[in-house]
């Protein structure tokens, strides 16, 4: 399962993108390089849970772990 178009608009949204750099961004040349990154960057977020998840002693040590990616940011 990859990210669309549309899921990188709505998250771009979320995070605060101001409109104008949206049509910038998401129309033309850029809307390609937008899906290929964000796909690339769920990738990898992807790959470190699996990592947490192998190395973790249950499931719910694992879903902890998951959930606590990030909240120092």
């Amino acid at each position: 399962l990859t990210m669309t178009i549309e899921d990188i608009i709505r998250l771009a949204r979320e995070a605060g993108m101001p409109e104008w750099l949206q049509e910038d961004w998401f129309a033309g040349p850029f809307d390609s390089f937008a899906l290929r990154f964000a796909n690339l960057v769920a990738a990898a977020e992807r790959e470190a849970c699996a990592v947490i998840a192998f190395n973790a002693k249950t499931y719910i040590e694992a879903a902890e772990a998951i959930r606590a990616r990030g909240q120092d940011d």
